[in-house]
């Protein structure tokens, strides 16, 4: 069958010019494999990072684009049991989501609620995990605690506002314009702040006395230190990102006579240490939020396979208020 996919041979500092949607033939599936139509695949930053070439990890060239996503089985080899046509599924990391049609091994796929919004779903692989882990690997956090993180109007920020409240945690979400107060405080937020120099005072006025023993990074630069200075001493800076394009910069005399501690966070070193059992737990749990409505991500907009171009685009720009979702099978 004719199918589409978006590929790029080459990456380049305008991330939208390296990459189109292009056909291709997909045979039927081999053995031990599953056709998946995919529903719908997001477009994350690292995705950004990965076609401009700025990404910790690059795959070789050529390659098709998509990290994560859900789908749904339209067929499978003779020897696949227990996985019925029709079957909502979670695809595997890293094997071309952008794309309208894949052929995977069917016992990647992990089946999914029915019923429940894909393109929810399809963000399930990244940004929840993320957000989940970095609250419980770190600072062992007791209901009423309190968490300091910037970036909160970022879909990890969103997620981990949400998470937080299940968890009976207290958020201080830290912006770097005005304008996206509105938006962290529809994701549940009660505290929103802009950053600044004055961050810790504003900080204190909310939280009094109380420790701030975990702050969440993802953008570098000032931005690390003003989240360091907000800590009780002994805390923790968990660093996942740099939004700002800048190296975390903390001044010495919060490492020596605050014993402020900077980790950092990455996903795919957890998928690499954790056992795979561990690690279904963790998304079974993610998804019975999603499905369940629990647990949600601002959508910007969705765009068809035909409209990479146009997707890639919005999802570098700099000031969105969701998430850009490729949903394959859109019209154009």
């Amino acid at each position: 069958m004719k199918a589409k996919h978006a590929r790029y041979e080459t990456r380049g500092p305008v991330p939208q010019d390296v990459i189109s949607a292009v056909e291709f033939e997909l045979p039927p599936p081999a053995s031990g494999q599953a056709t998946v139509e995919v529903l719908a695949s997001p477009i994350n930053p690292s995705d950004v990072l990965t076609l401009t070439g700025e990404y910790g990890i690059l795959p070789p060239l050529p390659t098709i684009g998509g990290n994560e996503g859900v789908g749904r089985v339209t067929a499978a080899a003779d020897d696949v049991s227990g996985l019925a046509v029709g079957t909502l599924v979670l695809l595997p990391i890293s094997c071309g989501s952008w794309s309208t049609h894949l052929n995977l091994p069917a016992k990647a796929l992990v089946p999914l609620p029915p019923g429940a919004d894909p393109v929810q779903l399809s963000m399930l692989t990244i940004n929840p995990p993320t957000a989940w882990l970095m609250l419980s690997e770190f600072v062992d956090l007791q209901p009423g605690d309190w968490v300091i993180q910037n970036a909160a109007n970022s879909a990890v920020g969103g997620y981990l506002v949400q998470i937080a409240a299940m968890r009976g945690l207290n958020t201080l979400n830290v912006v770097r314009r005005e304008d996206a107060i509105a938006a962290v405080k529809a994701s549940g937020a009660e505290h929103v702040l802009v950053d600044g120099d004055d961050l810790p005072k504003r900080v204190r006025t909310i939280v009094g006395e109380a420790p701030v023993r975990l702050a969440i990074d993802c953008v570098g630069g000032l931005s690390t230190e003003n989240l360091a200075r907000c800590l009780s001493e002994g805390g923790t800076v968990v660093n996942y990102g740099a939004m700002s394009g800048e190296r975390c910069m903390i001044s010495p005399r919060y490492f020596v006579f605050r014993d402020i501690t900077l980790k950092g966070f990455w996903l795919s070193q957890w998928f690499k240490r954790t056992p795979a059992a561990q690690r279904m737990a963790v998304f079974a749990d993610i998804a019975k939020q999603v499905a369940q409505g629990k647990l949600r991500a601002r959508v910007q907009a969705e765009y068809g396979i035909d409209q990479i171009k146009e997707a890639i685009a919005a999802a570098a720009a700099g000031e969105r208020e969701g998430k850009i979702v490729i949903t394959p099978t859109r019209n154009s």
